[in-house]
């Protein structure tokens, strides 16, 4: 268990941070970016939920994954010590499974597309939209940091399925695709 009894350390000033070994690395780093990113997904879930409070399905699966969300941080912060990673907190592929159930249960209640939707509706679905964009740059961050150093491909995996997961969701927040809003090529002209 984590225990935080003071909030600044001042070892940060510099511009660097630890991370979850121990090791001192810099704030710019392509590891420190990717779960940044996964933070700032995760506070845009928070979000998200000022609008499902309650609500179900969606509002648990939110709940459910904003904990994921610590998860994956804690795996991408901690580089792999061990080849088997064992004692290491680490995102497992049954996670991924469960993203892939809630997908398809969300998507069987929702009317086929006939374009794709731009991001607005509802304001649950305008902001899972938004947290769809920000799942996907910490997807590209992730990418960028396995590039170069060794991360859990099950990680890799969540945040490509969860970005799924948050427009179908979004879909479902737009009283299940009714109120989506379709892009229309050319409307414009």
């Amino acid at each position: 268990m984590v225990t935080l009894n003071r909030i600044y350390t001042r070892t940060g000033d510099a511009g660097s941070t630890r991370l979850a070994s121990g090791a001192p690395v810099s704030k710019a780093s392509l590891r420190v970016a990717a779960y940044g990113d996964v933070d700032e997904t995760n506070a845009t879930l928070g979000l998200v939920r000022l609008h499902t409070e309650g609500q179900a399905p969606l509002d648990p699966i939110l709940a459910r994954i904003q904990n994921d969300l610590f998860d994956l941080g804690a795996d991408l912060a901690t580089p792999p010590r061990a080849a088997d990673g064992e004692g290491e907190l680490r995102i497992v592929a049954s996670q991924v499974d469960r993203l892939e159930r809630e997908i398809d249960a969300l998507n069987a209640e929702l009317a086929a597309l006939t374009s794709f939707v731009l991001p607005g509706g509802t304001p649950a679905a305008a902001h899972l939209h938004l947290a769809r964009t920000v799942c996907r740059r910490a997807e590209r961050s992730a990418v960028a940091l396995a590039a170069v150093e060794s991360v859990n491909a099950e990680a890799l995996r969540y945040l490509n399925r969860l970005s799924d997961l948050l427009f179908v969701a979004a879909r479902h927040a737009n009283g299940k695709g009714a109120g989506d809003v379709l892009w229309t090529p050319g409307a414009t002209r």
